[in-house]
């Protein structure tokens, strides 16, 4: 028995599972990447190179054509005044991605499998809904982009929706690749990367930017004489960056390391290689985020629409006529943006960004494919054929997105990208909260559980983040509101669940930092409505993650939790 005061949180006739007794334990049928021994105790590249991989995956998710577009429209609007929030947001996701990277090596389980077995019904049920929001805001962004790409090479031949029907289909194409081995189809994503590095690098050439500003702008925290147009961008660039299912996607990709959780230096060898590689992946999206922000910095920074329409004119270019014929600032997204590069820099600079672009919104689809896997899997315990969840996430996400490309036209998508961001910021509470509480909880991650330190910076962030997306919700919602009774009770409805979830998730996080003796821990009530629910240490929970127990060791432990 252990030295903790185990707490009866069973409320069921029958004892529910906990994370000790191996719940829906799932036939790890997966290829894993084997990490090779090392001769020497000190840093190995070779070690690095085996653990590389997911963190690279996990990046491209900070290069989707949302995020591009953010950065192209804070370009235009503050010229180079926002590169320190590009900066800082990229940190902050950092951060997030080292917790959620930790959970999988540490529990062998990604957060969505944790969700399940420490949530009750209902909130763990609202909590995947707002996941699943989360993923089709995000996807509609990937394929609208990669659509858009599409239209672009193909010069205007092939329409939005069917651009929507060929990504779906190239989409479902390369993830079959991973049967001819996961180290293929990550350096398939590899090469997705070094695509956007060579064509937006290319952009940034041929542009040629202000290095000047360019270095004042990452390390000035103010925008001075900025509009508030600027300021909606900055939160707009933090809610970009920083993707709710991202820290959902990378719990999960970890786990395809073999490593062996029975031995506390594996397990720290792991993290340190994980963040290793995460570090170096975010710094590559980093560096391909500011080339595009200084390109259109340099490029459209306080120009109007006849600015542009004469230089389309005189270039003789055929998409000039995207461009009105007055004074107001033009106002930029990724296909008027690679029109003017089309414009001033030869058609040849176009077609670039149109590659650039594409693989973007390639590899995102793709990415985004393998987070709702592994939110669907996790928070409905789901134990179907990887077909059947490849085909279910597929068309949840690509219903709406083909609905908006069909109806909609390409001039007029500016706003949804706006719409979609501010969706996708409102989930962001689900996905921090969890992934900081059970990384703070000693009874998941032992000897690995976060320092106060990190547990009071990562919650501070949390809140900052969280606070910022909110508002920038809240501003766009009363800009744009509709006064319609229906309406405004169906926004009062979600806001009131939604708050109680909020407040749910952070009453469970202070439940998951305490000791199991506390007072508040024991409460009736906590246990029936709050949980958590695992009351064992750290080191059953490691052997049992390591080697499924047999049935009758998982009865004994059910009935004593």
């Amino acid at each position: 028995m252990s030295d903790y005061c185990l707490v009866p949180t069973m409320d069921e006739s029958h004892p529910r599972p906990t994370e000790t007794t191996g719940l829906s334990r799932k036939v790890e049928k997966e290829e894993k990447v084997h990490i090779p021994e090392s001769s020497t105790t000190g840093f190995s590249f070779q070690k690095l190179w085996a653990f590389t991989g997911p963190g690279f995956l996990m990046s491209i998710a900070y290069l989707d054509p949302g995020n591009i577009e953010s950065d192209l429209q804070s370009g235009t609007t503050a010229r180079y005044k926002l590169l320190w929030v590009l900066m800082s947001a990229t940190i902050l996701g950092l951060v997030m991605q080292r917790l959620s990277a930790r959970l999988g090596v540490v529990t062998g389980l990604h957060l969505a499998d944790m969700c399940y077995r420490q949530y009750r019904k209902a909130p763990r049920l609202f909590v995947w809904l707002m996941m699943e929001v989360a993923i089709i805001g995000s996807d509609m962004q990937e394929v609208i982009g990669t659509s858009i790409a599409i239209y672009l090479l193909s010069n205007k031949m092939i329409p939005l929706w069917i651009g929507v029907l060929i990504t779906v289909i190239d989409t479902l194409s390369f993830l079959m690749l991973d049967k001819y081995g996961l180290r293929k189809l990550e350096l398939v994503f590899g090469l997705f990367i070094v695509i956007m590095a060579l064509s937006f690098g290319y952009e940034f050439a041929i542009v040629q930017p202000d290095i000047k500003d360019m270095a004042k702008g990452l390390v000035t925290p103010w925008c001075s004489n900025c509009q508030e147009s600027a300021l909606l961008q900055a939160v707009g660039i933090i809610g970009a960056i920083i993707m709710p299912h991202n820290l959902y996607l990378h719990s999960g990709l970890v786990k395809s390391r073999e490593v062996d959780r029975t031995k506390k230096d594996k397990l720290r060898e792991a993290n340190y290689y994980f963040f290793i590689e995460s570090t170096i992946a975010l710094f590559v999206s980093f560096v391909i985020n500011v080339c595009v922000v200084s390109v259109f910095a340099h490029g459209l920074y306080d120009k109007t629409n006849s600015d542009v329409l004469e230089i389309c004119t005189k270039n003789n270019n055929t998409y000039s006529d995207i461009f009105t014929n007055d004074t107001n600032l033009v106002e930029v997204d990724i296909y008027k943006g690679g029109v003017f590069l089309g414009c001033q820099f030869g058609i040849g600079a176009m077609y670039i960004w149109a590659i650039g672009i594409l693989a973007a919104g390639q590899s995102s689809t793709m990415t985004g494919c393998y987070a709702g896997q592994f939110v669907m899997e996790g928070f409905l315990n789901l134990q179907w054929s990887r077909w059947k969840r490849v085909g279910f996430t597929r068309l949840v996400a690509i219903a709406p997105t083909f609905y908006v490309a069909f109806f909609s036209n390409i001039n007029d998508l500016t706003g949804m990208n706006d719409l979609l961001n501010a969706v996708m910021s409102l989930q962001l509470p689900f996905a921090t909260l969890p992934v900081i509480a059970f990384t703070s909880n000693p009874r998941i991650m032992g000897e690995f559980t976060n320092g106060l330190g990190n547990i009071l910076i990562t919650i501070i962030l949390s809140v900052i983040i969280i606070s910022i997306n909110i508002y920038f919700v809240i501003h766009h919602t009363i800009t744009n509101f509709t006064y319609n009774l229906s309406l405004i009770i169906g926004v009062m409805v979600y806001s009131t669940i939604y708050l109680l979830m909020c407040a749910y998730l952070t009453l469970h996080l202070v439940i998951s930092m305490l000791d199991d003796c506390s007072v508040l821990r024991r409460n009736p009530f906590v246990i029936r409505f709050i949980g958590p629910q695992i009351g064992n240490t750290f080191s059953q929970h490691q052997q049992t993650n390591s080697s499924p127990p047999r049935f009758h060791e998982q009865h004994m432990v059910g009935n004593n939790i």
